[in-house]
This record gives C-alpha cells, sequence and structure tokens, in this order.
C-alpha cells in the first residue's frame, strides 16, 4: 500500500474476532432439539447399521459377476420341454451378448492401438488387427444375417444350413 492510503477509506480489520455476548441465560432451543435428534434417531440408526455392516462383510458376495450355470443347448433339449427351451434360448442371449461384448472390446483396443501408434499403426497394429479379425469372423460365423429378431432357434437352422452346405460342397 502507498504511504498515504486513506486510514478511513481503508480500515484495518480487527484483530481478533469480538466474542457474541449472550442476552439470555437459556440455552439455545436449536441446540436442545439437534441433541434430543441426534442421541434418540441418528445414534441408534447409525450404530444399528454399523453392526450390520459389520455382520454382512464377514460373508460378503461379490455382486459384479454373475456366474450362469451351462445349460442344455436346444438340440439337446426334449420335444416339447417348454423350460428347456427358455432356458437355451436365455444362454444364447448371455452368449450372443459376450460375443458382442469381446468385438466391442477388440475394436477398442485396435482404436487404441491406432491412436496411439500414430502413422506407424500398420506395422505396429498388426498383431491387434489380426486379433480383430479373427474375432469379428467368428462373431459374423455364428450371428450375421440372424435379423433383429435373433434366436436361439434361428443361429440353430443357421448352423445347419451352414453345415449342409459345407457337406453338399465336399460330396
Amino acid at each position: 500500500m502507498p504511504r498515504d492510503f486513506d486510514k478511513d477509506a481503508y480500515p484495518e480489520p480487527p484483530r481478533q474476532t469480538p466474542v457474541v455476548k449472550k442476552q439470555t441465560a437459556l440455552p439455545n432451543p436449536t441446540t436442545i432439539i439437534t441433541q434430543v435428534y441426534y442421541y434418540t434417531v441418528d445414534l441408534p440408526v447409525t450404530k444399528f447399521r454399523d453392526t450390520i455392516d459389520s455382520l454382512r462383510s464377514k460373508n460378503k458376495q461379490v455382486y459384479y459377476h454373475q456366474r450362469f450355470r451351462r445349460v442344455p443347448d436346444l438340440t439337446e433339449c426334449e420335444e416339447g420341454d417348454f423350460p428347456c427351451y427358455y432356458e437355451a434360448e436365455m444362454q444364447w442371449k448371455r452368449d450372443y451378448k459376450v460375443a458382442r461384448e469381446i468385438v466391442k472390446v477388440m475394436q477398442e483396443r485396435v482404436g487404441a492401438c491406432y491412436q496411439r501408434e500414430g502413422k506407424s499403426h500398420v506395422q505396429n497394429c498388426a498383431k491387434e488387427m489380426q486379433q480383430f479379425d479373427e474375432v469379428a469372423k467368428n462373431f459374423e460365423v455364428c450371428y450375421a444375417d440372424l435379423g433383429a429378431h435373433a434366436s436361439a432357434r434361428k443361429c440353430l437352422m443357421k448352423q445347419k444350413e451352414r453345415m449342409m452346405a459345407a457337406q453338399a460342397q465336399s460330396s
């Protein structure tokens, strides 16, 4: 600050915070209500939750990886066994989702490699590209041309037609 500043225009802040003097001897009702709420509601609920959490932590289950048992294929189901048909359909849908995610992951890896390598991506990303081509080809063989309403039955018929075509070609 300059030496000739106006002390009235820019007063110095007080050195200590002034102490608020109580007007009454009675305690603040807000403090009383807060303390009553804390000890009657908040503290017991918190203790109960902590106790439950400590019991749960001893036998903790992993929720983010649900494992399904493998069920029979549609070809292994007895005729007219509708629960087996349903289980096979759900198994096929899970397999389809897994295969689709594998293709997405490989596509992301190839994109990251292209981004990382820049102009020399052709030689440096050959392994990733070859893996992606293999995964995409396998996905296309299994699930391509099934349409929007793909199902295990359609996929099985596609596989059957492919096998018959290969057999006709070989003979």
